[in-house]
């Protein structure tokens, strides 16, 4: 049974924080589960999200929360192995609304690392806002 990847161990990375403001907006905030705090990107062309995972992970749902104005009208999904480089798993097209979003991801092979490029922001600035972000899955043996 699929459950979350994202634990303790795991490190996140992200594109940017508006204004350099990692106190309130940071990257932390979309795994605290709390609904009133978010990563909130600066502007520019494409945002990301990527994770690293103390053990390969077989990934096979992704969920995101956005806020509505402020998400992605389309996202990349990659991954790759430990020293490797990151190839393409999947696309999704997330509404552009405040849901929680989950999109399944079909036979993706064991990864590492996965990244999460958040394409054509429906914000015209470019930014990006997420109040909740999971990766569900297994861990490879």
């Amino acid at each position: 049974m699929a459950s979350s990847l994202i634990c303790s161990e795991t490190q996140s990375r992200v594109s940017s924080v508006i204004n350099r403001d990692v106190k309130q907006y940071g990257k932390k905030y979309m795994f605290d589960s709390n609904e009133e705090t978010c990563w909130n990107s600066d502007q520019g062309e494409c945002q990301w999200v990527s994770l690293e995972f103390p053990q390969s992970v077989k990934v096979s749902e992704l969920k995101v929360q956005f806020q509505g104005g402020f998400s992605a009208k389309t996202c990349r999904l990659e991954g790759c192995p430990k020293n490797g480089a990151f190839t393409e798993i999947s696309q999704f097209y997330p509404e552009d609304d405040n849901s929680l979003q989950s999109f399944p991801i079909q036979e993706a092979s064991a990864v590492d690392k996965v990244k999460i490029k958040f394409e054509n922001s429906a914000d015209f600035f470019g930014r990006i806002i997420v109040y909740s972000l999971d990766v569900l899955g297994e861990r490879a043996s």
